[in-house]
């Protein structure tokens, strides 16, 4: 009976939006409209707009403007005008909405990851009536010196999938590992948008303005060479395929990701020109057992130095250690400290042109937990491999004699060929470094948070492991405080 009354003829000849004071009707005309157009076709039936309808809720609720729970909708035939059809429809649409809270404010302290820190987070919602969001926030902690940046974002011609966003940040970071500081200040362009088949596209343009300073006593000579400020100017697109049935927990399904960069290169300037690409792969399978699952996933990603200018055959800089890969910690490859894989010259980690990375994992439920339950036990095994691009000479000066010495460090296209193809076969030379370990996983809404044991088993000369417990992320306290001039 259902289905039969879904193919009765039907259209829409009436349409409000309730709950929306600070909403443009631009921005829901975008929307709605098409909606009520395409009913007034003739073979509509009432099925389809009823599936049109779910579809435009589901629309308006990406605006994120929006409470999700607030959604309802109503229908009502409307009075039939003379000479209508007699087998055809006409319905009345009420859509009630709960608007969110124009300004939120958070703030609270993190810790985990090897640091502690303290943030603050204010956004404004829907400043303009267009879905329009502004987001400023500040942090500070114990290796994250300070990290300031503010967000201005908007939809693109009323579509909730297509956002443009322009970004200021600035920043000062420790990086133990390296004997250093760097400080960041620069600003992003950027422009998402998300495709028929839900996958992620981003292609942003930035240009930072790096600082690598506040160099240790015991600084290595290829850190004291990098050391001093450089201008990056580059273009980045990421794109992302998620089938993952739950991100925090997945049973099953992939997920891809591919993010790729060009720095310096033609019209882009800057001092540091180079292409870099990482790609990364996940899947996941059922195990028999109710709530166990399998995954595995891999990870390579590529640095290729490039020359300045329209060239593609002029002298190249090596990679600063600004730029190159790092490798190691308890997010990336459990076992091993941060940045703990790779070159190192002394005790610093100067990271790679080239690396490849791999883990595999099994998710059991706990005793009397059951298979809902967000605790899993976990035993995994990883392993990774970075290498760097081998130079002619290695520069032995400081200060400004070490800038002078990178300049000696020029190769020309067809020596980067072959130190790119010799870096890369360098990848299967021998066992990579590897960990394995078993641990507890609990999936927040929020975030994952992960308790291991790590033990590695192998470790190349030079690299740095890291045997024991390490906890991925743990928050510690979180206040919200929100307001709206419409209620709440």
């Amino acid at each position: 009976m259902l289905d039969e009354h879904r193919l009765t003829p039907a259209s829409i000849s009436k349409l409000e939006v309730h709950g929306a004071p600070n909403t443009r009707r631009a921005l829901l005309d975008h929307v709605l409209k098409p909606l009520v157009d395409d009913s007034a076709a003739p073979g509509t039936t009432l099925g389809q707009v009823l599936d049109r309808i779910g579809e435009a809720t589901r629309k308006l609720s990406r605006f994120d403007i929006f409470k999700e729970e607030g959604f309802n909708v109503f229908l009502s035939e409307a009075p039939r005008p003379e000479g209508a059809p007699a087998d055809r429809t006409d319905l009345e649409v009420a859509i009630n909405v709960k608007e969110k809270s124009r300004l939120v404010f958070t703030a609270g302290t993190d810790f985990g990851n090897a640091e502690g820190s303290a943030y603050t987070n204010a956004v404004a919602r829907n400043i303009f009536g267009g879905a329009e969001t502004l987001s400023i926030n500040a942090s500070t902690g114990t290796r994250t010196r300070s990290a300031y940046n503010a967000t201005f974002s908007t939809p693109i011609n009323g579509n909730p999938d297509l956002r443009l966003s322009v970004e200021a940040l600035r920043s000062a970071t420790q990086k133990p590992w390296a004997s250093h500081e760097e400080r960041l200040t620069g600003g992003n362009l950027r422009l998402a948008w998300l495709t028929e088949n839900r996958d992620t596209h981003i292609l942003s343009y930035s240009s930072v303005w790096r600082q690598l300073t506040g160099l240790s006593t015991t600084a290595s000579p290829t850190v004291r060479a990098d050391a001093g400020d450089s201008l990056k100017s580059a273009l980045t697109h990421t794109f992302v395929r998620d089938r993952r049935d739950n991100p925090m927990l997945p049973q099953r399904g992939y997920l891809f990701r591919a993010v790729s960069e060009l720095a310096g290169w033609g019209p882009l300037q800057g001092d540091v020109s180079f292409t870099k690409a990482e790609l990364e792969a996940q899947g996941n399978l059922p195990l028999p057992l109710n709530g166990a699952s399998l995954g595995a996933g891999f990870r390579f990603g590529l640095l290729y130095p490039l020359p300045t200018g329209y060239s593609l055959t002029g002298t190249a800089q090596p990679s600063r250690i600004n730029d190159r890969f790092q490798l190691g910690g308890p997010t990336d490859v459990r076992g091993f400290k941060l940045g703990g894989l790779g070159p190192h010259d002394g005790a610093d980690s100067v990271g790679g042109d080239v690396f490849a990375a791999g883990s595999i994992s099994a998710l059991l439920p706990l005793p009397r937990t059951g298979p809902e339950s967000p605790l899993r036990l976990q035993f995994f095994a990883n392993a990774g491999r970075l290498v760097a691009l081998s130079t002619k000479t290695k520069s032995k000066s400081k200060g400004k004699e070490g800038k002078e010495g990178r300049e000696g460090l020029a190769m020309d296209s067809a020596t980067v060929f072959k130190s790119v193809k010799s870096a890369v076969g360098e990848l299967g030379n021998g066992l990579p470094s590897l960990a394995a370990g078993v641990g507890l996983v609990y999936a927040h809404p929020a975030a994952r948070f992960e308790l291991n044991f790590s033990l590695p088993l192998v470790l190349r000369r030079g690299e740095e492991g890291r045997k024991g417990l390490q906890l991925i992320p743990s928050y510690h306290s979180v206040s919200g405080i929100s307001s709206s001039q419409h209620g709440p």
